[in-house]
């Protein structure tokens, strides 16, 4: 199965890690780098200022500032620690392997790439929400390991949110094709890990949720591509469409897991 990956080009664990992962199962025929410049940046801060308001947008400024603080130390060692297992697990990735960069992934050079090197199957890892023009190229489909799981917990940080809600049997991660809503299409399965809330950052189990299952993973792409997995019926369960951290939020979030058995969280099968 020949596939192409779309990632951030200051993600290495998706660019490195989730790559050399890719490789060593199918045939990695390219990546695509998303490296935005200020207009996209700019655009995607007035987007969440004009969709929470000034005085919800400062609680989400203060959460980041809080994190970037406390917490962003241990994300990169873990990080850091990540990428020396993949290292040590999966072969280096081709030197000649095909590399597009682009201010974003819904671009005419972009679908022009993937015309040329024509993958069965697109896994895109980045914060943009591909067109249609982009997205069904493939013919197997184009699939994300969405942080959070769906419908419950689509669009941004839903690992936060579920623990933020105390819904603590719904963290984790969805793996869906791509259709022209956001978060909203086929589901092929629910992954987690039993998770230390008081711990780790949400940055870390989203990154948990992922790379603690990836043979799991692996074998359920194969079966995609074989015709052979079967969805997961979702109809009926309440579906909500979240955003970025609030640090008010995170507040009652970490009072309530402090207050919690010191045994763990119990987490219940996903479903």
């Amino acid at each position: 199965m020949k596939t192409v990956l779309i990632c951030h080009h200051d993600d290495d664990m998706n660019k490195v890690g989730l790559a050399r992962w890719l490789a060593s199962f199918t045939d990695l025929v390219g990546v695509v780098v998303i490296q935005e410049g200020r207009t996209q940046k700019t655009n995607r801060f007035k987007r969440e200022v004009k969709r929470l308001g000034r005085v919800r947008f400062a609680d989400v400024v203060a959460y980041r500032l809080y994190h970037r603080v406390v917490w962003q130390g241990r994300d990169a060692a873990y990080e850091r620690s990540t990428l020396d297992r993949i290292a040590r697990t999966y072969p280096e990735l081709p030197r000649d392997l095909p590399v597009h960069t682009t201010e974003t992934p819904n671009s005419a050079d972009t679908r022009e790439f993937l015309e040329k090197v024509r993958p069965d199957m697109v896994i895109a890892r980045c914060k943009v929400l591909l067109k249609p023009e982009i997205f069904e190229i493939p013919p197997v489909g184009t699939f994300v390991m969405h942080p959070g799981i769906c419908p419950e917990y689509r669009n941004a940080h839903g690992c936060f949110w579920a623990l933020a809600n105390r819904d603590v049997d719904k963290v984790g991660m969805t793996l869906l094709k791509i259709d022209r809503g956001i978060d909203t299409g086929p589901v092929y399965g629910f992954f987690t890990y039993d998770y230390d809330e008081r711990r780790e950052s949400h940055i870390i189990i989203q990154h948990r949720v992922v790379f603690d299952n990836l043979d799991a993973i692996r074998d359920k792409l194969l079966e995609i591509e074989k015709g052979t997995a079967e969805t997961i019926d979702t109809r009926g369960r309440k579906s909500g469409n979240w955003g970025q951290p609030w640090m008010t939020r995170y507040i009652a979030w970490k009072n309530a897991a402090r207050q919690r058995d010191k045994n763990g969280p119990g987490i219940a099968p996903l479903s």
